[in-house]
């Protein structure tokens, strides 16, 4: 039991954390690097303490200074969040050898889990369909030809470390698996320091899917149905949305009940996102699982109404989760856009800088998660993501509506932010109508960076060629969500 948390985190998810804290009567610790001394969570903890220069290696990601800043605040317990520290290991077992409480899984799932080879191993034994593709770590580049002219090309090379699309190349041929293999590598020495890679078959324009699994220290595991992750740009998510539009009420309850049974099969604990790839005949392989609560996880909130940070919390606090899993059922459509701070015109480059004016949309069915406000300082050294706007409604087509409608409302001067490119999206006739896979924005990113509006424009409304208004609900829609109260 613990009755102080420190937020090893900034930005959005750290207020997300504080709020959840306050409602389970906990008291909270904001560390802060010097570029985030200003910022909204370090105003709205109860106590606050900076842990190092604005470079991430000498603050947010140093070990030794998130746990002095626990002790010397006697926080009983560590809450990641997401990015940073959230899926290391070391750092989970370091909480745990210092008496501090981690909350998220173990020190030995993150291993497991974090391995995408050992992780799908795991799987596969637990019953779940897997990509076809290496059984470990490829020796060489000879074996991964061996293996792609075995299984059929395209291929993908992914590096078995990190994630963020870093270390991935799909290949068509030999000679594009020959530069992709070493560009990969590479690349994720780089970024992970393990240059180690794997392969496997690609699966040609499926979705995206994740599952939401919350576990106690009871023996209860649940889902939460999925989230479409679908719209990507260079694997880097934009848009979320439960239900999928390729779901069935069948396939959320198969795919649900074999993710439930492979995290059961770890004792997981605490809140994760099984990830797996759906083709368009509805076949479905496992990909990955995150352990640790994810960015889109208010998409799942508001479509279920539930709480998954306070559920992630009171998980650590050692409660029994008492939920039915029949009655665990979408009650409403929700959508995601990931408002970042970009200018799409010069290839989606970072904008640091100071918001000079901001009006955050509202009303009914309207959900902000941001920590900006008028002149606060968008600092060069994070992450570009500046705000979560989420809708929902009683079909797909009424939330499609409502994020039409708030992205209308949702000013920022004094930087550029990807509002406009979400916009232009929700104006799509296929996206509209559901009709989309993870290549939706292919053409986005293939674009040079010095082309011009004219042409980004045309990459997407190149697809417009029927009428934008949202469509009347499919019958997945009115059979998946359920008619739910405003007031809730």
């Amino acid at each position: 039991m613990f009755n102080k948390v420190l937020i090893a985190n900034r930005g959005e998810i750290a207020l997300r954390i504080i709020r959840a804290c306050r409602e389970l009567n906990l008291a909270t610790v904001a560390v802060y690097s010097e570029a985030d001394r200003d910022a909204l969570h370090v105003r709205f903890a109860d106590e606050e303490i900076c842990i190092g220069p604005p470079q991430p290696s000498e603050s947010y990601l140093d070990p030794k200074r998130i746990i002095a800043a626990a002790e010397i605040t006697n926080a009983g317990a560590i809450h990641p969040g997401y990015g940073f520290l959230a899926e290391n290991a070391d750092f989970a077992e370091i909480c745990e050898s210092c008496g501090i409480t981690f909350i998220g899984p173990t020190a030995d799932q993150i291993r497991m889990l974090g391995d995408k080879i050992k992780a799908k191993e795991l799987m596969k034994k637990s019953g779940m369909p897997t990509i076809p593709g290496s059984k470990g770590v490829l020796a060489d580049f000879d074996e991964a030809v061996e293996l792609a002219n075995e299984i059929g090309y395209p291929v993908m090379v992914k590096a078995v470390a990190g994630g963020g699309g870093k270390g991935m190349r799909m290949c068509r041929d030999v000679a594009e698996l020959e530069r992709g293999f070493h560009v990969a590598s590479t690349e994720a020495g780089n970024a992970f320091g393990n240059s180690d890679l794997y392969l496997e078959k690609f699966i040609v324009g499926p979705h995206h899917v994740e599952i939401q699994v919350m576990c106690d220290t009871h023996g209860n595991a649940y889902h939460f149905g999925e989230r479409d992750c679908s719209i990507q740009r260079r694997h880097q998510k934009l848009i979320e949305e439960t239900p999928s539009p390729l779901m069935t009420p069948e396939l959320r309850a198969k795919m649900g009940a074999v993710a439930v049974e492979g995290v059961r099969s770890v004792n997981y604990r605490g809140a994760g996102t099984v990830e797996f790839l759906v083709d368009e005949k509805l076949n479905y392989f496992f990909m990955e699982m995150n352990t640790r609560i994810q960015v889109e996880h208010p998409v799942t909130e508001e479509a279920y109404e539930v709480d998954l940070m306070r559920d992630q919390i009171r998980v650590a606090m050692g409660e029994k989760l008492t939920y039915r899993q029949e009655d665990i059922v979408p009650k409403w459509a929700a959508i995601e856009c990931r408002i970042n701070a970009e200018d799409v015109e010069k290839d989606f480059r970072p904008t640091p800088g100071k918001i000079t004016a901001l009006n955050l949309p509202g009303g009914l069915g309207v959900r902000v998660d941001t920590a900006a406000y008028i002149g606060y300082m968008i600092p060069p050294y994070y992450d570009s993501m500046i705000a979560k706007l989420i809708v929902r409604g009683r079909t797909r087509a009424e939330a499609v509506t409502r994020m039409r409608r708030a992205l209308d409302e949702f000013v920022v001067e004094g930087v550029p932010t990807t509002v406009p490119f979400h916009a232009e999206i929700f104006q799509n006739a296929d996206f509209v109508a559901g009709r989309y896979d993870i290549n939706f924005l292919e053409g986005y990113s293939k674009n040079a960076p010095d082309s011009g509006p004219g042409e980004r424009k045309a990459v997407v409304m190149k697809r417009t060629s029927e009428s934008t208004e949202p469509q009347a609900a499919t019958p997945s829609d009115e059979e998946t969500i359920e008619a739910g109260s405003e007031n809730n």
